[in-house]
């Protein structure tokens, strides 16, 4: 430390902090939010920490300082994160008549409110859509805008709110069964629908937890009073989100089927939301993605909160999120699956 330079002693002063803080988001996952609320704040930017350390690190080789141990070490102990964040290579296994596809869309209302300027949002969503022929279709923030725009799936259960919103699931295979769960004090829910495919059955949950209404433009025209307005509502969605992943937790290890979870879950995958909701299932990003996986339309920031989990019966063959589609505030992933011991005779 003697020998360093004054700005290397800043320099220093503030790697060791990023290492604090980056510790502490290491642990975060494992916290419930409503412990720590203000805390959990910092699983939204863990990537951009990973990055800040990587960056330490590098500035502290090039001058063949031992003061790179303290970024190396961080980064090697957070390497299981890394792949939450980015994959360096994808993966596309060969087509089989057993493949089955689903898609993940928060398709914002059709841009009921006219959110963006085009007008043609509502009768370009299922457009695409139908281009894609997902043979499962999972829409949140779904509107009754959708009613007469998907009709070439035989089956599929509709859920709506009191108010404009809802969620929907679509599917080429017959749904034997169907429900909800009702998060307490929120507009947001949880639907799931049992689909019979072939002689197996498979449980296809669709999420939206609470909103931390945050804005992709929201870091224009930030100050002080902005941002603690900012940080206490997501502290406040946070606490929500942990309820309603707890419910959804609670509800699957219930279920007598292979499962299959996806949705909106408005956090990142660094979260407690997150590995609550996951539990050990797979994650098809994880599983199959490449990329940022950014599922989120925020500017600059390449935030994933969309997913898809599956059993471990369940093989992810494909992973696409379609980020050049930008006809909501969300981007639509989809996936390619094939369900193991599938006889696929009816379809």
């Amino acid at each position: 430390m003697k020998k360093l330079s004054w700005f290397n002693k800043v320099i220093y002063f503030l790697n060791i902090v990023l290492t604090v803080l980056t510790v502490i988001a290491y642990i975060l996952p494992f916290m419930a939010p409503k412990l720590f609320p203000l805390l959990s704040v910092f699983t939204l930017v863990m990537p951009l920490m990973l990055v800040l350390n990587f960056i330490c690190f590098l500035y502290w080789m090039f001058q063949a300082k031992r003061q790179m141990l303290l970024s190396g070490l961080i980064l090697l102990l957070g390497i299981t994160f890394v792949s939450k964040f980015y994959r360096f290579s994808g993966k596309e296994l060969p087509a089989d008549k057993d493949d089955f596809t689903l898609m993940s869309y928060n398709v914002r209302l059709f841009n009921l409110y006219d959110w963006l300027p085009d007008r043609d949002i509502a009768t370009k969503i299922p457009a695409f859509i139908k281009e894609q022929n997902p043979d499962i279709l999972c829409l949140q923030e779904y509107n009754k805008i959708g009613d007469t725009s998907f009709k070439s799936y035989k089956y599929k259960y509709i859920f709506k709110m009191a108010g404009q919103t809802g969620q929907a699931i679509y599917s080429r295979y017959k749904i034997i069964g169907k429900g909800d769960i009702q998060f307490p004090g929120s507009a947001n829910n949880a639907i799931y629908a049992d689909i019979k495919k072939g002689k197996d059955t498979i449980r296809v949950y669709s999420m939206h937890l609470q909103s931390i209404k945050i804005s992709p433009d929201i870091h224009e025209n930030i100050d002080e009073e902005k941002s603690k307005i900012i940080f206490n509502r997501i502290s406040a969605a946070f606490k929500k989100q942990q309820l309603q992943a707890e419910l959804v937790a609670k509800h699957k290890n219930e279920c007598p089927y292979p499962m299959i979870i996806c949705g909106d879950l408005n956090n990142s995958a660094f979260s407690y939301v997150y590995r609550s909701v996951r539990g050990n299932m797979n994650d098809a990003f994880e599983e199959a993605g490449k990329g940022f996986g950014r599922s989120y339309d925020f500017k600059y920031y390449p935030a994933r909160i969309d997913y898809v989990f599956t059993d471990k019966l369940i093989d992810v063959k494909q992973y696409t999120t379609f980020s050049s589609f930008i006809n909501s505030d969300h981007f639509p992933i989809m996936t390619r699956l094939c369900f193991e011991a599938q006889n696929d005779d009816e379809k």
